[in-house]
């Protein structure tokens, strides 16, 4: 019986799959036009079909050699998930640098590796740049700091 590297081709079916579901959805929803003239649907499209060639070039490998079958770790999928739903939650009412603080926090905890200390040190890190790139840079209307109270 011939090995085939589960990791891989999981992956790669993933990756076809959510390119194909974007090149489908922008060809059906959207005028794509031509090279010359681009319509809304045209960029979506491409970027679609080249998403398939790399989950598809990330397949074919995955059929010729060995790997292990991953496994389902459920603690990062839960923390992951509701550090996102905080995040959602929270940039409204409080604002982007405790928004971001508190999804960084959540997110640090599904990886065991991560302390306390790089934690909230990712979060300042990450609250800055959000705040440099979102704010200042492309003009975000976020608030920074809102204190519902």
């Amino acid at each position: 019986m011939r090995r085939v590297d589960y990791r891989d081709l999981i992956g790669g079916i993933l990756i076809t799959t959510a390119g194909a579901g974007a090149t489908y959805h922008s060809l059906t929803a959207f005028s794509v036009g031509t090279a010359a003239r681009m319509g809304p649907g045209y960029f979506p499209a491409l970027v679609g079909g080249l998403l398939m060639l790399c989950g598809i070039l990330i397949m074919i490998p995955a059929l010729l050699r060995e790997g292990p079958m991953p496994t389902f770790e459920w603690r990062p999928l839960f923390w992951i998930s509701l550090s996102m739903l905080a995040f959602a939650l929270l940039v409204l009412p409080f604002g982007l640098v405790p928004a971001i603080i508190a999804q960084t926090i959540l997110a640090g905890i599904s990886d065991c590796k991560l302390s306390w200390r790089g934690s909230l040190l990712l979060a300042g890190a990450l609250s800055v740049g959000a705040t440099l790139v979102f704010k200042f840079g492309l003009g975000v209307i976020l608030p920074t700091f809102a204190w519902p109270w």
